[in-house]
């Protein structure tokens, strides 16, 4: 993937980036509605409060894994279904009726939002040739520091001209856009995914 050359490395660089700061988003962007969504969900602030814990928990379970589904399942095939899971949960999470039922989906969006982070970094720093991986670095470096300085803004923005479930449903447009770019243009790295006989698991370790 280092020889990727133009427009195919700039859609690379489009979607892996876009990826990252989606996932940075929605680490920050429910602080603001918390109000809301306790009012409209008929709950108190602390036990709406799990709204943000679920995400982070899962983001802190499925981060040291990454690595290691990546490999086991090809980067290429791990990177889509978490996009996958983190569109389909965005979704989910806009159409919850319930704390249950919001904190289930925030969890699942967490475990597909938690490989993209890291993911998408490898992405992006095999589409360059080795003597420009720092560019790759300033790039994704940009995305880590707009993504949680527009995670308030942005919903802060929807909650006074919306309602809360708009700040999960626009996930959904990126994630469609990102899932369907990544599948054309990101090649499988040789030999994931391939060798799963190989490679031993530390199942207790899990």
């Amino acid at each position: 993937m280092s020889k990727i050359k133009g427009f195919a490395k700039a859609i690379i660089i489009i979607t892996t980036v876009s990826a990252a700061i989606m996932e940075l988003i929605d680490t920050s962007i429910v602080n603001v509605a918390l109000n809301d969504m306790s009012g409209s969900l008929g709950v108190n602030i602390e036990d709406i409060s799990w709204v943000i814990t679920s995400y982070a928990i899962a983001n802190v379970i499925i981060i040291p894994l990454t690595g290691f589904l990546a490999e086991y399942f090809g980067r290429k095939n791990y990177y889509l279904v978490s996009m996958i899971i983190f569109t389909l949960a965005s979704y989910m999470c806009g159409q919850s009726s319930s704390l249950l039922e919001i904190v289930i989906w925030r969890f699942i969006q967490g475990i597909g939002g938690g490989a993209l982070l890291s993911t998408s970094q490898a992405i992006l720093f095999d589409a360059f040739d080795p003597k420009d991986r720092g560019k790759a670095a300033g790039l994704f470096g940009m995305g880590l520091i707009l993504g949680p300085t527009l995670g308030p803004t942005l919903g802060g923005y929807i909650m006074q001209n919306f309602s809360w479930p708009l700040i999960f449903m626009i996930n959904i447009p990126v994630g469609i856009i990102a899932t369907v770019l990544s599948f054309i243009f990101i090649d499988q790295k040789e030999g994931e995914g391939k060798n799963k006989a190989n490679i031993k698991i530390d199942y207790l370790g899990i």
